[in-house]
């Protein structure tokens, strides 16, 4: 069910060397909502998603997290205030399990000092279990992908898609309300594409996630999405339905006159 309105952006621009960005940008996203962002490359996708998470500062504008500015914030508090991201290349620490991976992306939502860590306090000891509980129940949603015997490996070893999926992983250890997926099926085959956009719908579902996310398979933003907004040269140039942006002159014009892929 679609609630309030979580995530509120108004006119917001972004300059670099001149270079428009983004140009006076709107934007929203309303608790349980699935929205893709579409657009050539160049569009401004990444951009705008490094700005919500605080990567890059905005030359003028608002963003407002439940009602309350993220402006100014670290990367960090972003992620403590509730929005968490993947990355269109995977950041991951390679030489780590893959638990250990899910287990210090928890670090912004810690509660136990430096104290409490070099003299392995009660407190301490009492977060650490709760965090690798944690860590292994949300790895527990990718099945034997992730899990079993797997735990215990590290990151390096893992398949480029099981790479992409335990960076899903790292973001929904920190307990976000917002998640934000950049390209999440890039480089995947079409039977992995085809695993990963169920589990996309699951977030939702069995996590209670608002998702923003950034894709070029038409055929998963087809499948998952509430609302498709379109960017080109930093503009919004179309918002709405699949179906109602796919047949849209202009949108259809920013992808070099072809038809969208997975468009009916």
């Amino acid at each position: 069910m679609i609630g309030d309105r979580l995530l509120d952006i108004n006119s917001l621009s972004v300059s670099f060397g001149g270079l428009n960005a983004l140009s006076d940008l709107d934007f929203h996203v309303d608790e349980g909502e699935i929205v893709s962002v579409i657009g050539p490359n160049g569009a401004g996708k990444t951009t705008f998603f490094n700005m919500i998470s605080a990567m890059v500062r905005p030359t003028s504008g608002s963003i407002n997290f439940e009602g309350e500015s993220l402006l100014g914030l670290d990367p960090n508090q972003v992620t403590a205030r509730g929005i968490a991201r993947t990355f269109q290349n995977v950041r991951l620490f390679a030489n780590m399990t893959i638990l250990e991976n899910v287990m210090v992306a928890q670090h912004c939502r810690t509660k136990v000092g430096v104290f409490g860590s070099l003299f392995n306090t009660r407190g301490f000891r009492t977060e650490e279990q709760e965090i690798r509980e944690h860590a292994e129940k949300v790895l527990g949603f990718f099945g034997s992908r992730l899990t079993g015997y797997r735990l215990h490996q590290p990151a390096s070893v893992l398949s480029y898609a099981n790479r992409r999926r335990l960076e899903i992983a790292r973001a929904m250890a920190t307990k976000p309300t917002l998640l934000l997926l950049d390209e999440p099926v890039a480089g995947m085959n079409p039977k992995e594409s085809e695993e990963l956009t169920g589990l996309i719908g699951q977030l939702r579902s069995e996590w209670d996630f608002t998702i923003v996310m950034i894709e070029h398979d038409m055929n998963v933003v087809r499948d998952v999405s509430d609302r498709v907004v379109v960017l080109d040269h930093g503009e919004t140039i179309a918002q709405g339905s699949f179906e109602k942006v796919s047949t849209d002159p202009g949108v259809i014009e920013a992808y070099l006159g072809r038809p969208i892929e997975g468009a009916s």
